[in-house]
């Protein structure tokens, strides 16, 4: 892998005339807003060979030129031991964990803790060389602070089938959340597009002209300060379900990330969102046959569920 800057200039087309440079550079190179000004605080973009900053404006015909710092050298697997991430189901096609809060799905820049693909190398498991190196096997995500099931694919064969399914919005992902307060109306539907957050590229943001993203909620018991919600995905945005339930100002439980209140977070004795994948159901990939599989409550959120209903 090249370790060089890459380099790229284009002539400013006339539909962007008198635009700001961050919005200019998103335009023409694909970039987020957030990295395009992040590249003009850098020194990293000139028009016709002058530095310029983001919020200066562009004129058609000039030359805008950006440089491209090189990425980052491939993450590499590591075999580890993570005792408390359970192998719900297995056989020759795919495997289905349990994950653990804690763990992310696969390694990625910047995270230096356990993985699920590390953890099922460490436990012997062969799985699907298909997908980028360090996420070989690997057909749909749960964030590092949510926990419950994920289906890995071990063979070619149901990488191929599990990413159709998965792209073809087959598998049915059901996860239960505790948000705050009482959403109104307590059963519902959320559909409004998810995009990067405008200001943070870590975050995910309802966003006009973003992907089309649509959640499903339905009340399961409803709390003093919180419910708890059964939620549904028909489709699978990164963040989608934190996103969604704050967009409707009842983030979940322990979020803060995305607006939850910390104190109830600490009175219910959690470090984490309450945010659990409770059931995964998809075609099995070598048999075409329905399968599902459930999982329970881990004990930090059953604990918590303790608590809150014995306040209210």
């Amino acid at each position: 892998m090249s370790t060089v800057p890459q380099i790229r200039a284009l002539p400013v087309p006339d539909g962007l005339e008198g635009e700001r440079v961050d919005a200019a550079i998103a335009r023409m190179f694909g970039f987020s807003r957030t990295k395009a000004a992040e590249l003009a605080a850098e020194g990293k973009v000139t028009v016709d060979g002058a530095e310029v900053g983001k919020s200066d404006r562009v004129t058609a015909g000039a030359w805008l030129e950006v440089e491209i710092p090189a990425p980052p050298a491939p993450v590499q697997i590591v075999a580890e031991k993570i005792d408390n991430m359970k192998i719900v189901y297995d056989d020759e096609h795919f495997v289905l964990v349990d994950k653990p809060v804690g763990v992310a799905a696969h390694p990625s820049p910047g995270w230096t803790g356990p993985t699920v693909i590390g953890g099922l190398a460490g436990a012997g498991y062969r799985i699907s060389t298909s997908g980028a190196a360090e996420r070989q096997g690997v057909v749909h995500r749960l964030d590092v602070g949510t926990s419950g099931l994920m289906v890995v694919a071990k063979s070619e064969h149901a990488y191929t089938s599990l990413k159709q399914q998965f792209r073809d919005r087959v598998p049915e992902k059901r996860y239960n959340a505790l948000v705050q307060g009482h959403p109104d109306p307590l059963s519902g539907t959320v559909d409004a597009p998810i995009d990067r957050h405008p200001s943070s590229d870590w975050k995910w943001a309802v966003v006009a002209g973003g992907k089309p993203s649509i959640t499903h909620y339905d009340l399961i018991e409803a709390y003093r300060a919180a419910s708890l919600l059964d939620i549904k995905l028909e489709t699978g945005r990164t963040h989608q379900i934190r996103v969604h339930m704050s967009a409707l100002r009842h983030p979940c439980v322990g979020d803060t990330t995305y607006g939850a209140d910390p104190t109830l977070a600490k009175r219910l004795g959690l470090t984490r969102q309450w945010l659990h994948a409770v059931s995964l159901g998809f075609q099995h990939p070598g048999t075409g046959e329905w399968v599902e599989f459930t999982s329970d409550y881990p004990a930090d959120l059953a604990r918590a569920l303790e608590i809150i209903s014995a306040e209210s």
